[in-house]
């Protein structure tokens, strides 16, 4: 697959891979704005934008928006992070000029009328209480929070109630006209798409300036820097009462940050541990015990600071047994590494789950956004796999007791009134 790159005087950069036995394109504008850009009076703005601009532009209503791409069977959306938000489409190939007419417009053109912007708040209000009504969802923000204590990145990415009904129509727009700039946005298409027909299709809806650089360029000024300092990680554990027929536990530390090249050893600890069927977690807690539906890990990269998390739902009764087991696997994964069936296991996890991730134009763009926004380097399938395969026993070891020395924190939420966590 041929992956063609281009940077403009702007700062836009505008990136492409071919996939020609496909008859679909998937576009999308990635804007490096998310919920850590957000001082606090403002939180949740990055997401009420994501809201905010399909709601019209000066030529387009919301509706004539929905109507164009259910017209061609194609998808709209979006989504927010803390470190940025994407807009996205997938289309057919010979619809991308209509997909790139109207998200460029809705970028750049939108109005957000003071009665969009009051009804929409009531929108992502609603959106909070169910997510509020979903506790295995509430305890990671609950965990996040608990771990990063007043930093930005333990922000939820909704907001908060209270930030989201004080939020004005200026201080939202605001924010767009600082973050949605062409230095600040990357467009990625991938399918059945030429570079040049791209490039030709947003120099008629932006003004993207000449070209600065081709081909790979340098990397300096082009990934998404550091925000203020790392958080340091917590160690504090918190029990949150919550009428819930099970107890929601999460136990984990810092990670590591996205170019952190130890990043690819740790990958493969988080997939022994809690990344499938076989891992240690599901293993232990489901089905040795029958402790749990659900029992799983995760490894979260961010510019200057990665989060790692266990989670596993069970009967509140079972909450102190489960806690025990998650911290003992992390413990011994810490302390003594992989064993080596385990390991290979783990590796081959790794490698059959990323090329399943990037079999449709879908995953083949949200892989390279998340590279050019995270890494400044897009590196192909069988360049990511060398990597992986190159990771030895002794380099997951070292990185596993790096890592999970750390202190740990621990959040349960449940039908508790007394503290369960430590």
């Amino acid at each position: 697959m041929a992956i063609t790159r281009t940077e403009h005087a702007s700062g836009l950069r505008v990136i492409t891979e071919r996939m020609p036995s496909v008859r679909s394109v998937a576009l999308g504008f990635w804007a490096l704005a998310g919920s850590r850009d957000e001082p606090p009076p403002i939180s949740g703005s990055s997401h009420f934008l994501e809201h905010l601009l399909f709601k019209g532009t000066k030529t387009r209503t919301a509706k004539d928006i929905a109507e164009a791409f259910d017209a061609v069977g194609g998808d709209v959306n979006a989504f927010t992070s803390k470190e940025y938000t994407c807009f996205y489409s997938r289309v057919l190939d010979r619809d991308l000029p209509l997909a790139v007419d109207h998200l460029t417009d809705m970028l750049q053109r939108s109005v957000i009328r003071q009665p969009d912007f009051e009804s929409e708040k009531q929108v992502i209000l609603e959106e909070i209480n169910v997510h509020e009504d979903t506790p295995d969802d509430v305890v990671h923000d609950l965990f996040t929070e608990t771990l990063w204590p007043d930093h930005p990145l333990g922000r939820p990415i909704l907001g908060t109630k209270a930030s989201i009904e004080a939020a004005s129509r200026d201080q939202v727009r605001r924010f767009w006209k600082k973050h949605y700039t062409p230095g600040n946005l990357i467009v990625v298409a991938a399918g059945n798409v030429r570079h040049e027909t791209l490039l030709e299709l947003l120099g008629q809806g932006m003004d993207i300036g000449p070209i600065r650089d081709e081909g790979t360029g340098s990397v300096l000024g082009r990934i998404r820097t550091t925000v203020g300092s790392a958080p340091g990680a917590s160690g504090s554990s918190v029990t949150k009462k919550r009428d819930t027929e099970q107890a929601h536990i999460c136990i984990g530390t810092n990670g590591l940050p996205r170019n952190d090249p130890d990043r690819f050893a740790f990958g493969v600890a988080n997939a022994a541990l809690g990344g499938g069927m076989s891992s240690r977690l599901f293993q232990e807690i489901r089905e040795k015990r029958g402790l749990a539906y659900s029992a799983y890990s995760y490894h979260s990269q961010y510019a200057d600071a990665g989060l790692f998390c266990a989670y596993s739902g069970t009967t509140p009764t079972k909450a102190k047994e489960v806690v025990s087991i998650i911290r003992g696997q992390l413990e011994e994964v810490g302390e003594k590494g992989l064993a080596p069936d385990e390991f290979d296991r783990a590796k081959g996890h790794m490698k059959g789950s990323l090329v399943l991730s990037l079999e449709d134009p879908g995953g083949r763009m949200s892989r390279l956004g998340k590279s050019e926004i995270g890494h400044g380097e897009i590196l192909s399938v069988n360049a990511l796999l060398a990597r992986i395969e190159a990771v030895t026993p002794e380099d997951v070891r070292d990185v596993a007791g790096r890592v999970l020395a750390q202190p740990m924190t621990t959040t349960v939420l449940g039908p508790f009134s007394k503290d369960v966590a430590r």
